[in-house]
């Protein structure tokens, strides 16, 4: 029997949102498993910093400023990576960020840089990621969504509204792309300690109560979604496409 492996040496990855927190995490994975990576954000500072520290533990990284919500930044982003590569291999669609506030207090500019950020940022760097991946005819798309794609939380109207709807879009996806060799999955993380969960899990209260809606008891780590985006990257997953896999301790599970 042939084993496909989980290394992606030779294989160029974009990590979208790379610069901290989830997405430093899961690019740290890929470029320890082998592959070439390329971090963006709209911080450059933060980008670059990110990415003297993969080279300290000997990992091939690079920074490209984009924002996602930008078309044209986002096509450029990909042509440049293909340009100094020569492929775009496998894209972690990771980008995002959240306003949680009372239904009320929800205005429309909170609801509107939501959305375009986690959703309309996600179809765009998939979109011109797909369009690369076609040419190559291979091709790893993974979404990063929520637990809060498929239940409800309070404070969390466009949050999970959008992350919903990057649930719907890999199962579109993975059905349109699949006859280009091409597979599209979603990791949805439940809480996981990073700097922007930081402010909201310093109150004990809500974090004992999101501690107790897991199985496992504890708030999620950078580290347990290594091996959920390193089985999504790499061949050891090629039958495997259209799926929202939950990182959560258990919780959706209840």
């Amino acid at each position: 029997m042939n084993i496909p492996s989980f290394h992606l040496n030779g294989k160029v990855a974009l990590v979208t949102g790379g610069s901290k927190g989830i997405g430093y995490g899961m690019a740290h994975a890929l470029g320890h498993y082998g592959a070439t990576l390329v971090i963006s954000s709209r911080g450059r500072e933060e980008g670059e910093y990110a990415v003297s520290q993969l080279k300290k533990e000997k990992i091939e990284a690079s920074y490209l400023p984009c924002d996602v919500t930008k078309k044209d930044q986002v096509e450029a982003l990909v042509g440049q990576i293909v340009e100094q590569h020569g492929s775009l291999d496998i894209l972690v669609n990771n980008a995002g960020m959240n306003i949680r506030k009372p239904l009320p207090e929800v205005e429309e500019s909170d609801w509107d840089t939501v959305l375009d950020v986690n959703l309309k940022g996600i179809f765009l760097a998939g979109q011109a990621a797909a369009k690369q991946m076609i040419k190559q005819k291979y091709g790893k798309i993974i979404n990063i969504s929520s637990i809060l794609g498929s239940v409800g939380m309070p404070f969390q109207t466009s949050y999970a509204a959008s992350k919903g709807g990057i649930n719907q879009l890999t199962k579109v996806w993975a059905d349109e792309l699949a006859p280009y060799n091409i597979t599209v999955n979603a990791i949805g993380p439940g809480y996981i300690s990073t700097p922007m969960t930081k402010e909201w899990l310093s109150d004990p209260e809500r974090s004992e109560k999101i501690i107790n809606s897991t199985m496992i008891k504890r708030i999620g780590e950078t580290s347990d979604l290594v091996g959920p985006v390193v089985f999504f990257a790499s061949d050891t997953s090629k039958y495997v496409t259209g799926q929202v896999l939950n990182v959560d301790g258990g919780w959706t599970a209840r």
